[in-house]
C-alpha cells in the first residue's frame, strides 16, 4: 500500500528519512524526482528554523558562502547570476552578500514551491536584493533559453541524484553562458567511511569526470574551504562554457517545448506549445507538470 502524505508527514515528524523510506516503497535504490520534491518540501522551514536558533551554524554558513563567492570572483564580473536548487535561499544570500559587487539579475530555482516561499521571504529580511526571481523548476527541464546566465551554481543541488549526473550537468550547462559551478559532495576527495554514507543516501559522484565525458572544459576540482558538514564535505568543480561571452540576459520558455514564454493575467503562457503555467503568491511554477494546455487563452 503506498504511503499518503499524511503518512509521510507524521514519518517525517518522528525524524525518519523520507528519501530511505520512498526508496523502499518504489524497490529503488536511486532517488526519482518525485522522491527528492516529496522529502525536501516536507522540509520546507527548517533550514532557517535551525539557522536562526545555532550561531555557530551561522558562523559556518558564511565561511562556507564566503568561499563560495571567492571561487566566483575568480572569474570576473556577473551580470546574471542563477543558483539552480536554491532551497531556502540561505547559500544564495550569502554568497552574494560575499561578492564584490551584486550582479545586476538573480535568479533562484528550486523544485519545491513551498521552500521558494519559506525561503523567499527569509532572503529579503536578510538583505538580499529584492530584485531577486524565484521560480519552481525541475533541473531536468529548466525554464530558460540557451545561454541565459553568465554564471549558473548549484549547491548539493546535484547531491541526492546519484545516476542521473550526466542529464543534470547537460542541462545546467545548457543555460550558463560563461560558467558552470557546482559545489556538490566530495566523493572523490573524501574518507571510505564518508563514501559509504554517501553511498546509502544514493548522493552523486565524479561530477569532473562525467562533465568531461560529456565534452566540457573542467578548470578545477578541489575541496571548499568553509566545509559547514564535516560528513558531507563540498568539492567545487568549474566547468567552462564561453568565457569570452558578452553579459547574458535570461529569457523564459516553456519547459517542455522551450518555446517562448510571456505573462498574461497570472500565468506565463507559450502560444506555441498552447501550454499556460501558473504564478502561485508571486512565485512562478515552470515544471512539465504545471502546465495547462490552454489553446484559446488569448482569443
Amino acid at each position: 500500500m503506498s504511503l499518503t502524505p499524511q503518512d509521510l508527514l507524521t514519518a517525517y515528524n518522528r525524524g525518519e528519512n523520507i528519501c530511505a523510506l520512498l526508496r523502499d516503497q518504489d524497490g529503488t535504490e536511486k532517488n526519482s524526482e518525485e522522491i527528492i520534491h516529496l522529502s525536501y518540501d516536507l522540509q520546507a522551514g527548517s533550514y532557517v528554523d535551525t539557522l536562526g536558533k545555532h550561531e555557530y551554524l551561522q558562523v559556518g554558513l558564511k565561511a562556507h558562502t564566503s568561499s563560495v563567492a571567492g571561487h566566483l570572483a575568480e572569474y570576473g564580473a556577473i551580470h546574471s547570476l542563477l543558483e539552480a536548487g536554491v532551497g531556502e535561499t540561505t547559500t544564495l544570500q550569502g554568497v552574494i552578500e560575499a561578492l564584490p559587487e551584486v550582479p545586476a539579475i538573480v535568479h533562484g530555482v528550486d523544485i519545491s514551491w513551498s521552500r521558494l516561499k519559506v525561503g523567499s521571504e527569509w532572503f529579503l529580511k536578510a538583505g538580499g536584493p529584492a530584485h531577486t526571481q524565484f521560480v519552481v523548476a525541475s533541473m531536468t527541464h529548466l525554464p530558460y533559453a540557451d545561454n541565459s546566465f553568465d554564471m549558473v551554481l548549484t549547491n548539493h543541488a546535484i547531491e541526492p541524484n546519484g545516476g542521473r549526473e550526466k542529464e543534470l550537468l547537460a542541462e545546467l550547462y545548457r543555460v550558463c553562458a560563461r560558467y558552470l559551478v557546482v559545489c556538490e559532495p566530495a566523493y572523490e576527495l573524501t574518507t571510505a567511511e564518508i563514501q559509504k554514507r554517501m553511498d546509502m543516501h544514493g548522493y552523486c559522484r565524479d561530477l569532473p569526470g562525467h562533465a568531461r565525458e560529456l565534452g566540457m572544459t573542467v578548470l578545477k576540482h578541489e575541496a571548499l574551504v568553509g566545509n559547514v558538514h564535516p560528513t558531507n564535505p563540498t568539492a567545487v568543480t568549474v566547468i567552462a562554457k564561453d568565457p569570452k561571452r558578452s553579459k547574458s540576459t535570461p529569457q523564459f520558455v516553456c519547459p517542455a517545448y522551450r518555446t517562448p514564454l510571456t505573462i498574461i493575467d497570472n500565468f506565463y503562457y507559450s502560444a506555441e506549445s498552447m501550454r499556460a503555467y501558473p504564478i502561485l503568491r508571486g512565485i512562478p511554477c515552470l515544471k512539465k507538470e504545471h502546465a495547462i494546455i490552454a489553446s484559446k487563452l488569448t482569443d
